[in-house]
């Protein structure tokens, strides 16, 4: 992916020399990162008409195997838990990539579905996802993992 650009190191990207500790380095690493990260997705969905919010919202679809969801379980499973899930579902039905109907069992409950238009959408989006790969180029296949498995010890 051609408009990515790799960042240099902490100190140099954010003009500061010195920290309180190296858990602040750490803290403030992750998220410049994530920022970082956000923007490169960002730039990859633009052309689609779609945002990371939303991508995220087609995936978790797409793993429910046509069947329907909830805006609670959407919700629950969401990279960014403080999306509004509501607002997300409606923007996707408007671009027609996703069906929502009331349940024939509990008229309270929306089932949410993913539909043919959001399914090709999705493959065509993650054809270009996949390049981002090459952001972690600096990174062997056992150190993504490293990295990956420190993050989720991070989060206990």
């Amino acid at each position: 992916y051609s408009n990515i650009f790799i960042p240099m190191k902490l100190e140099e990207e954010i003009k500061q020399k010195t920290f309180n500790s190296p858990y602040h380095r750490l803290t403030l690493n992750i998220l410049f990162t994530a920022s970082w990260l956000n923007t490169q997705m960002i730039r990859v969905l633009k052309p689609f008409g779609i945002t990371p919010q939303q991508y995220n919202v087609l995936r978790i679809l797409r793993g429910q195997n046509q069947k329907p969801a909830s805006v609670g379980l959407i919700q629950e499973r969401m990279l960014d838990k403080s999306s509004n899930a509501s607002r997300l579902i409606d923007k996707l039905v408007e671009k027609k990539l996703i069906d929502r109907k009331t349940c024939p069992d509990d008229r309270r409950q929306v089932d949410i579905k993913i539909n043919h238009k959001g399914l090709d959408l999705l493959e065509n989006v993650e054809l270009q996802v996949r390049q981002m790969d090459s952001v972690f180029k600096s990174l062997s296949e056992e150190e993504a993992k490293l990295a990956g498995d420190l993050i989720d010890k991070l989060r206990g």
